[in-house]
């Protein structure tokens, strides 16, 4: 079955009970057993849920994985990998990171012992050096958030396997449609479902795809203990954004091509920052491991004040100033005051995410009309 086709049918079944086309929101706490212990397979809700197997089956299917574990959010479903981690064990993770990774990684895991640091991935050499004894999870944003840095997933899955370090990859901002992690050897990918999956901008939702049915059973038992799991109606709601992941991810990508076109044209604008520009560092890398460049652009302006990046960015009519990405509507945001926040300033400056950097999610809407409000705003 190829990959759309996948988006659509893999896992998915009408309903035994009624024939329905569409997998039924099970809205229900508890389910009836003939006897103790003699039931159909549900028993509680905070364990296994109809809706939410079905979607864990389909994600299982489109990232070529074992078996997948849905979580409340992406956050929720990065909790529980941290947690297959004991006090004294080490994270080594890219150091361009998402704000919110970065805060659960220092700010919740840290005082319980658990360590990361955070280091460019680019010179493999380098990355190998930093590795210690202490070391059992490298953690892998590509591209990364909010710079837009790729990282030779399969080079780093080579030097960690020889070590026996698990590779956690962060497909979030690449989606299934673009990038397949666990085709080049990393054991765990993990999705905010908010972003891509969900495409609509109207649900939280995080999910683990396991390369094995073991770590998938150990991210099982922590989420029933714990509890951090999705409703079935957020599980209804990315199952249905996947069925139209692939139009929903292309047409983006088409639009920030032509975007970023304007962006290089433009005199005001300075620096940019996507992996389809031929100079990018990471270009030939992207292209070799992702099926197209992506939807997120990251920019400077030539005058890198503060003042004249928030101006722009309360200019523009048809780009909605947001957090998040991914949806069919384009976002534009400033990392430095909203998704990047918690990371201390001299190590956003020093990874190179300046206080004038604007980060934008191309959404599917005319390009046309996106230039013309990026050009009215910036201009």
């Amino acid at each position: 079955m190829k990959f759309n086709t996948k988006l659509i049918h893999a896992g998915i079944h009408p309903d035994p009970s009624t024939g329905a086309v569409m997998t039924p929101i099970y809205q229900t706490s508890t389910y009836a057993q003939d006897g103790p212990g003699n039931h159909k397979g549900f028993e509680y809700a905070r364990t296994q849920n109809p809706t939410r197997k079905v979607l864990e089956d389909n994600l299982a299917a489109i990232e070529n994985g074992a078996a997948a574990v849905c979580f409340g959010s992406g956050l929720a479903a990065m909790d529980a990998i941290i947690k297959l981690l004991k006090p004294g064990e080490e994270v080594l993770a890219t150091h361009d990171l998402y704000g919110g990774s970065y805060r659960l990684l220092v700010r919740v895991f840290g005082p319980l012992g658990i360590k990361s640091r955070y280091i460019p991935m680019q010179n493999l050499e380098y990355f190998e050096s930093q590795i210690s004894e202490n070391t059992k999870l490298i953690w892998i944003e590509t591209p990364t958030n909010p710079l837009l840095q790729i990282v030779d997933i399969e080079a780093i899955v080579n030097i960690a396997k020889r070590k026996n370090i698990m590779v956690c990859v962060d497909n979030t901002f690449a989606s299934p449609y673009l990038q397949n992690p666990i085709d080049l050897g990393a054991d765990l990918v993990l999705h905010s479902g908010t972003k891509y999956l969900g495409g609509h901008s109207d649900v939280i939702h995080g999910a683990v795809i396991c390369k094995t049915n073991e770590l998938a059973d150990q991210l099982h038992f922590i989420q029933n203990a714990t509890g951090a799991v999705p409703g079935p109606m957020d599980c209804f709601l990315i199952l249905r954004g996947i069925k139209t992941l692939h139009v929903r991810v292309q047409r983006a990508c088409e639009n920030a091509k032509k975007i970023v076109e304007y962006l290089q044209s433009n005199p005001k604008v300075n620096r940019i920052l996507y992996p389809g520009i031929i100079s990018h560092p990471g270009h030939e890398i992207a292209k070799k491991q992702m099926k197209d460049f992506g939807a997120m652009i990251s920019f400077d302006l030539h005058n890198q004040e503060l003042e004249n990046a928030v101006r722009v960015l309360s200019r523009t009519k048809l780009f909605t100033c947001a957090e998040s990405l991914g949806g069919v509507e384009s976002l534009i945001g400033h990392p430095a005051s909203m998704t990047h926040a918690s990371i201390p300033k001299e190590d956003r400056i020093k990874s190179g995410l300046t206080d004038s950097l604007i980060r934008l999610s191309i959404g599917i809407e005319d390009s046309d009309d996106l230039i013309a409000d990026l050009h009215e705003a910036i201009n």
